[in-house]
């Protein structure tokens, strides 16, 4: 009893409690008696467009899932099979597709329509099952109204409509700097998104630097929560250390996102489907994208104690 107090004692003054109480051996989580149902993907961005060597260097690493973005809908619109055989060559699964931009003006709905269900088309060729979207409209000089946010929804719950139908999910992307920065933005958003049409992709580093705690948004969004990217965010920068907005993304473990805490809430409300670990660039010079997705790899199996 002694030796088990004082250990409880040491965990909580190392900064450790939460961890301890999240992740155990083998994807358990300690006291639940639960596995946790997160599947583990890795983003391409990383690789700035190098789709091949980020499949070859992922598979290589023991990674099984993936995201690609839209760079490669041009060059394999025409024979995704060629994509396809080289994630089935490396036994990965197309755990999400970036469609990329989805437009608010009246004038540009249709076509913006178009290009996301053409994407769909690629992705349920590529044996993948789901896009996401983001927005690049937010004022630069004033704050989002309400009918722009809910807009969005509307546009991307009619691409979704047309999506589903092909059994492509789409999924909405918060991110800092569009549509959906904050969390009160955010929320705006999902309320107005159809859950039938188009779900949440919920980004926990992009919330939290939006000002959010994205462990409280797993909960709160628990029923319209699709997927997640798994990413960590540094502020205020080493280098930049009188800006307090200043920010770069890192490595999981390494910045302010609780991660074993939105672990802990994935795993309350028994959520099942992908964790992708995005990293937009190379957080430091010297490094290579191979060995940011080891360091990531380390902290999700090692530190996380969760299964690749």
């Amino acid at each position: 009893m002694h030796e088990a107090v004082n250990r409880r004692q040491f965990l909580t003054t190392a900064g450790l409690s939460a961890l301890a109480l999240t992740a155990g051996a083998s994807g358990l989580f300690a006291g639940s008696g639960k596995k946790s149902g997160l599947k583990i993907a890795y983003s391409a961005i990383t690789w700035g467009g190098n789709d091949a060597k980020a499949i070859t260097d992922l598979a290589d690493l023991g990674y099984h899932g993936i995201q690609l973005r839209a760079n490669t809908f041009g060059p394999y619109r025409a024979k995704p099979s060629e994509l396809k055989a080289l994630l089935d060559q490396h036994k990965l699964s197309l755990a999400m597709f970036s469609s990329g931009n989805v437009e608010i003006d009246p004038a540009k709905e249709q076509s913006t329509i178009d290009q996301h269900v053409a994407h769909a088309s690629f992705v349920k060729a590529l044996g993948g099952s789901a896009i996401q979207l983001t927005n690049s409209v937010r004022p630069k000089d004033r704050l989002p109204t309400t009918d722009e946010l809910k807009r969005l929804a509307t546009v991307m719950n009619e691409i979704g409509k047309q999506t589903a139908d092909m059994g492509v999910q789409a999924a909405y992307h918060n991110h800092m700097h569009q549509l959906g920065e904050t969390p009160e933005e955010v929320d705006v958003i999902v309320q107005a998104m159809n859950p039938k049409y188009c779900k949440l992709l919920l980004d926990i580093a992009h919330y939290k630097q939006g000002g959010g705690k994205p462990e409280q948004a797993v909960k709160q969004y628990k029923d319209a929560l699709y997927a997640l990217h798994l990413k960590d965010t540094m502020s205020p920068r080493p280098d930049k250390p009188e800006d307090p907005k200043a920010y770069k993304f890192v490595e999981l473990g390494r910045g302010n996102v609780d991660v074993p805490a939105v672990l802990s809430a994935l795993n309350d409300i028994d959520f099942k489907g992908w964790g992708i670990i995005e990293l937009d660039g190379v957080p430091e010079e010297g490094k290579t994208a191979t060995q940011c997705a080891q360091i990531n790899k380390d902290y999700i199996t090692k530190t996380l104690k969760l299964p690749l």
